[in-house]
């Protein structure tokens, strides 16, 4: 282990955040360059090298967490990025953006404060980039076997970069004007600066990785014909349906779903705009949603200039502590304050929105809401409780709903749906469709980057033992494992 001592003698101690007053003039990342390294291999040694280590079971890729803690806390980073690369593609990702289930199940976490697994392995993975540590691995030799891979996301980007080093060739197929799906157009730049999705990809390429972009699988290109030109397809095309709201007043102008919202902001970062089309500057903006995406439209709107922000969520507030129903190691539905909050608003809990009220031009002015209780399991509304805000902008981010299926790649695919109205597969990942393969939120549901990548690992095993009999390729979880779907 890498401290018995390390503890007792050390406390946690987490990245430090820029102040609030600077962070929202830019786009940068909201962390203090730098910061963590200082402290890095204290906190590593934190770590008490469990007999059972229960932050693996938390932790759907299986990272291997004691061994890099340990390697983190010598100091030893190409070592350290070894282990963190054996079970996960993209650490960087998720090192800015999980939520770190393995930090809820890490055993100090039962009477301290966890070990900042997040923390170390994103500096593990920084540190390896700066050193020149993460190479392109090509394979020594190719299959003669092709896949297409549908979505360039967490899943599709993990599948394909799995595939590519088997010895497939293998080529990705985004409908966007840019590889990185939700990493590229949903995630703002402040919690991930796009440079990281960009030096993935160029290590992709030079791997031997293809990308297509600005092709809808089901209207630019046939989905038979996609099939007929390769050997197997993985489809990761994301759960990408937002859930609406149908009140009276959803039809005026000013209303929009978070994915209409967040990706305008991300394109003026990428140089496509001066100033967004859809923008929160010296509006009163009201965000239907309290989960992550809801907390990076509030982020957004700050940057922009909003007048007001105002969060919306149907739930009650949940607690500070873990309730009798959460119990450790399992995820539990906490408080949390993201740096977003941190930047100002109001976030109202236990209320629904009745209607919208506009002008006489069309745009929204006004929101109407009730607060609600929950009584012998049924939401209801709280007489005498109505009220309106002010709300010129109102994004949507109340979650996702399934696949897209209006751009007929289903349909033309012949895929079975699940009772959930997501992709079926089977262990292997395959759809009803004989070399068809599903992974990610497409075939889950909503989910973790976590769970994409580690689905998307998964899900190449399956298609490497199509194609060649056999595979060598690691697959971290099935698809009927649902124990630790958060």
């Amino acid at each position: 282990m890498a401290d018995p001592k390390g503890f007792l003698n050390h406390g946690r101690e987490v990245a430090r955040t820029r102040p609030v007053e600077e962070r929202v003039r830019d786009w940068n990342e909201v962390y203090v360059p730098g910061s963590l390294l200082p402290i890095i291999s204290k906190q590593a040694s934190r770590c008490m090298d469990c007999g059972i280590p229960f932050c693996h079971n938390g932790c759907p890729l299986g990272n291997l967490i004691p061994e890099w803690n340990d390697y983190a806390y010598r100091e030893d980073w190409s070592a350290a990025s070894e282990r963190l690369h054996a079970t996960n593609n993209f650490p960087e990702f998720t090192g800015r953006l999980c939520p770190a289930p393995c930090e809820s199940a890490c055993v100090l976490g039962i009477n301290q404060p966890a070990v900042t697994i997040k923390n170390v392995e994103v500096s593990i993975i920084d540190k390896a980039w700066d050193s020149g540590d993460v190479a392109p691995q090509a394979p020594e030799r190719l299959s003669g076997k092709t896949v297409a891979v549908v979505g360039s996301g967490p899943a599709g980007l993990a599948a394909a970069q799995q595939l590519t080093r088997a010895g497939h060739t293998v080529a990705v197929y985004e409908r966007a004007d840019r590889i990185g799906g939700l990493l590229r157009y949903g995630i703002p730049e402040f919690k991930m600066e796009k440079r990281h999705i960009n030096r993935r990809i160029e290590q992709m390429r030079a791997e031997g990785t293809r990308f297509r972009t600005g092709i809808e699988v089901g209207r630019d290109i046939k989905a038979t014909d996609l099939r007929k030109r390769y050997d197997a397809v993985v489809i990761a095309a994301g759960s990408t349906v937002s859930r609406d709201l149908p009140v009276p007043g959803r039809e005026l102008n000013g209303i929009h779903f978070a994915m209409e919202y967040l990706p305008l902001a991300n394109k003026v970062q990428e140089g496509d705009y001066v100033s967004p089309p859809i923008t929160a500057e010296g509006k009163h903006v009201v965000v239907i949603g309290g989960g992550d995406t809801g907390a990076d439209c509030v982020g957004t709107a700050h940057r922009q200039g909003a007048a007001s922000v105002t969060q919306l969520e149907i739930m009650p507030r949940p607690g500070d502590e873990r309730n009798a129903g959460q119990p450790w190691p399992t995820f539990p539905m906490l408080y949390k304050v993201t740096s977003a909050h941190e930047e100002g608003g109001e976030r109202v809990y236990s209320v629904s929105t009745t209607h919208f009220e506009g002008d006489e031009d069309g745009n929204v002015q006004w929101l109407h809401l009730v607060e609600v209780e929950f009584v012998d399991g049924k939401l209801n509304q709280k007489p005498g409780t109505e009220r309106k805000i002010p709300a010129q902008l109102v994004t949507l981010a109340m979650g996702f709903t399934g696949i897209d299926q209006e751009n007929g790649m289903v349909s033309q695919f012949g895929l079975d749906l699940d009772e959930r109205g997501n992709v079926a597969r089977d262990g292997d990942f395959q759809t009803s469709v004989p070399g068809v393969f599903v992974a990610g939120d497409a075939g889950r549901g909503q989910s973790l980057i976590v769970w994409a990548i580690a689905e998307g690992r998964s899900a190449a095993r399956g298609v490497d033992r199509f194609l060649a009999g056999a595979s060598d390729l690691p697959a971290p979880i099935r698809p009927t494992d649902r124990a630790l779907a958060v």
